[in-house]
């Protein structure tokens, strides 16, 4: 089992550490730091290697590296690659349209015909918009509820495009459809995530593909309340969970019984908060096709067809003729700046994981390979050395990911100097404010504020020895220095034991210290 979101890892900002650790030793720094060398010849650090660049985007001045060419596992930085490649192909303002299109005549209210939803790959779907029209997020998203005790819904309902469409189609005049309502998600070919969360990387997403299940005490002895999101007649769930006195153990178990069916069972112990916990829907556009007919007759239109029914996609004529279609609605995202926000300051796997896909499908191409050949190509464009580095995926999780301290360096400084920088860098975590670097540094530290960058966190299963690998810990942006300095920089460290009172969060918080060093000092 692996882990490579930020979250729970409260990652801390790592941001220069300029370390050097001691199996990997190509000691190139260029003004080695006492307190960082003494940092990094801890015990706990013994096995690991550090890679480090930082590198003032002003003057191009190399301010420390070490390893700095050598391959690291990057864990969740790899989002940085993949958010700035979609950048450039799609624009920070590009906005995902997705239409809902009839087949057939309309008489008297009635669609002698189907409606078809076309999945434009938009990965919220209206189900996190906010009235300013930004996108909302939490520090700890739910897609990794099941590895967290800490997450938090977000505020706006799920089920809000799909309700918005229902509402369009009910003002074109549509009373009744006597087809079908079939989900058209060929936009690109299907792939698994590259990371933990939802593992299935679909055109059509709603609430992220799962079933949000909330659980909240009660009194000891009596079964605690279990409900669930979105609400649906499609969705069914047995529940068998207890409220158990303080101090005893929360446990919670979701089993799929196929066919949205569900068994949650478990106990909580009193005053505990009400915990999240999800499941993946086993089919995507069953599920949305499911959701947006019961949208459908709250607004007022009833679709003939049974709701608990496939997706009759056999149905569907050509993607060229179902271009010609009539639109009767459609439903318009925010801008990619904002969907960048919600990728990379909660680590978001699955978003991170369309967007290669999505490159693809911009370029008329649909499949993975073809979308990283198109990041390939990009950050050739951008002054990277791209035949250093190797990635299998745009999460973060994948075993072919890999990168060099210089090429995350090479694409912060090159990014930096785009029209679109301003996108890119507000969409990170900002040190000790929010996302994923919330919690990384107190609020009277004088970094606070000052970074902003992307963390990463990949750990495994050490089943030998009962414990954890912490695979990689990374963290790469942009920092401003208490001299006013702006840096770009990229640290690695990978292959930490977390024993011995080592975790994560002892790690990041380790990291977390030599940022604020750095800041100090330069």
């Amino acid at each position: 089992m692996f882990l490579n979101d930020d979250r729970a890892a409260s990652l801390t900002l790592i941001a220069m550490i300029f370390c050097g650790a001691l199996s990997l030793d190509t000691r190139d720094s260029r003004a080695a730091d006492p307190a960082i060398e003494t940092l990094l010849a801890e015990p706990r650090f013994k096995h690991a290697h550090w890679g480090i660049i930082a590198q003032d985007l002003a003057t191009g001045e190399v301010l420390y590296e070490r390893n700095s060419d050598a391959l690291f596992i990057p864990a969740s930085t790899t989002k940085l690659f993949s958010v700035a490649t979609a950048l450039d192909a799609l624009g920070a303002e590009h906005r995902f349209v997705t239409p809902l299109r009839r087949r057939g005549e309309v008489t008297d209210g009635v669609l002698a015909g189907d409606l078809i939803l076309v999945a434009s790959g938009d990965p919220t779907l209206g189900g996190r918009t906010l009235a300013d029209g930004g996108i909302a997020f939490t520090n700890n998203d739910h897609t990794y509820a099941n590895g967290a005790r800490d997450t938090q819904l977000t505020e706006p309902d799920p089920l809000a495009g799909l309700n918005d469409l229902a509402r369009q189609v009910a003002a074109a005049g549509i009373r009744r459809v006597r087809g079908e309502l079939i989900v058209d998600d060929r936009l690109f070919d299907k792939a698994e995530g590259s990371g933990s969360g939802p593992a299935r990387v679909t055109p059509i997403m709603i609430n992220d593909n799962v079933v949000d299940f909330i659980v909240e005490p009660t009194k000891p002895g009596q079964p605690a309340k279990v409900t669930w999101r979105p609400e649906s007649a499609g969705i069914h769930v047995q529940a068998q969970f207890d409220t158990v006195e303080s101090g005893k153990e929360l446990s919670t178990w979701i089993r799929d019984l196929g066919h949205g069916h569900y068994y949650v069972h478990g106990q909580i112990p009193e005053k505990h908060a009400k915990v999240v916990r999800v499941a993946e829907v086993s089919d995507a556009a069953r599920h949305a096709r499911m959701l947006l007919i019961e949208a459908l007759a709250r607004a007022g239109v009833v679709v003939e067809a049974p709701l608990l029914g496939s997706n009759p996609a056999d149905r569907l004529p050509s993607s060229d003729e179902v271009a010609k279609l009539p639109i009767v609605a459609k439903h318009t995202s925010p801008p990619l700046a904002e969907e960048a926000k919600l990728i990379l300051k909660v680590s978001h796997n699955l978003h991170a994981s369309t967007l290669p896909l999505l490159v693809a499908a911009k370029n008329g191409e649909r499949s993975l390979a073809a979308g990283l050949k198109r990041q390939h190509d990009f950050l050739a464009r951008a002054g990277v050395d791209v035949d250093t580095i190797s990635f299998g995926g745009g999460a973060g999780g994948a075993r072919a990911d890999h990168t060099t301290p210089r090429a995350t360096a090479q694409l912060l400084k090159y990014m930096a100097g785009r029209p679109d920088f301003a996108a890119y860098r507000d969409a990170l975590p900002i040190l000790g404010v929010d996302g994923t670097l919330a919690t990384a540094v107190g609020p009277a530290s004088a970094a606070r504020g000052k970074a902003q960058a992307k963390t990463g966190t990949l750990m495994w299963d050490n089943l030998l020895n009962g414990n954890s690998l912490l695979t990689s810990k990374a963290l790469a942006g942009y920092l401003t220095t208490a001299k006013g300095r702006r840096v770009a920089f990229a640290l690695f460290v990978n292959n930490v034991h977390l024993r011995d009172g080592v975790t994560t969060r002892t790690v990041g918080a380790d990291l977390g210290t030599l940022v604020e060093a750095l800041h100090a000092g330069w």
